[in-house]
């Protein structure tokens, strides 16, 4: 990526798949990605320890992240912690659910601008490729801030960049307020028995999504959300959430909707 983006060309194409397999040759070569992907896996390495940290606060059983091997170019598909024991309070679960988001959005916020500062301003850029990627509220608004005038088409993101804006991506599907995603974790510390309806509600909602931006794969995410991810583990406890994680719960619907984007990639 850092390649392309040196000689202007698209970040991403189709051609690049190929390219990473020749690397095998010249090991070297890996050396140049990671601007990249040390960012990205700060990012969800933050995001994931912010959940097992809050874990430990409460002794809860948890594991240590585990990252998930993923295709060439991005080269991951997230991670994850594994929590053994059950939990048995509403406020330890929104503490757990939401340490997560916070954590990795504190590490992604810094990493955009510093991205952004090294990006570079290229008429057209945004199309010139295989894939286009959307432009969330919050890349949208700091571009404004650093390029002011600019139309996001014509930004070329620097790497570190464009590894926040895979942070933010990942930020947005975690905090769907869905089934046991981070976000239906907030839901149900919240919602409690209302959280079941209103899982279904959000995954259907997905589906006009998909439909008006011609983005099958929320089709795909409803899909799989509605069969293996809407059931939540029963929590029997009555009490309500202080004021002070409400704002919580509040910040994080914000950060949500800042890095929500209809149409991720499109083609």
């Amino acid at each position: 990526m850092i390649e392309n983006f040196r000689w202007n060309r698209p970040a991403f194409s189709v051609e690049d798949f190929f390219g990473v397999l020749r690397t095998w040759s010249h090991p070297a070569s890996w050396l140049v990605g990671l601007p990249f992907s040390l960012t990205l896996l700060t990012i969800l390495l933050a995001h994931e320890l912010g959940h097992y940290l809050t874990c430990r606060h409460y002794r809860v059983n948890a594991s240590l992240p585990y990252f998930i091997p993923g295709p060439p170019l991005i080269g991951t598909f997230g991670a994850f912690i594994r929590i053994r024991s059950p939990i048995y309070s509403k406020q330890v679960l929104f503490d757990v659910g939401i340490a997560g988001p916070l954590a990795g959005f504190v590490f992604l916020l810094p990493a955009l601008a510093v991205g952004l500062a090294y990006s570079k301003v290229l008429p057209g850029i945004a199309h010139g490729g295989d894939f286009v990627f959307g432009v969330p509220p919050l890349l949208w608004l700091m571009e404004k801030a650093i390029f002011p005038g600019v139309s996001s088409s014509d930004i070329y993101l620097h790497p570190v960049a464009r590894a926040a804006w895979v942070g933010i991506f990942a930020t947005a599907l975690n905090l769907l307020p869905i089934g046991q995603l981070d976000g239906g974790h907030i839901l149900y510390s919240i919602a409690g028995d209302w959280h079941k309806w209103l899982s279904r509600i959000f995954v259907i909602a997905l589906v006009p999504v998909a439909i008006f931006y011609r983005d099958p794969a929320w089709l795909l995410w409803a899909v799989l959300l509605l069969f293996i991810g809407l059931r939540h583990p029963a929590i029997f406890d009555s009490t309500v959430l202080d004021s002070g994680r409400k704002r919580l719960g509040w910040l994080a619907l914000i950060i949500f909707v800042l890095c929500f984007m209809p149409a991720p990639i499109s083609s």
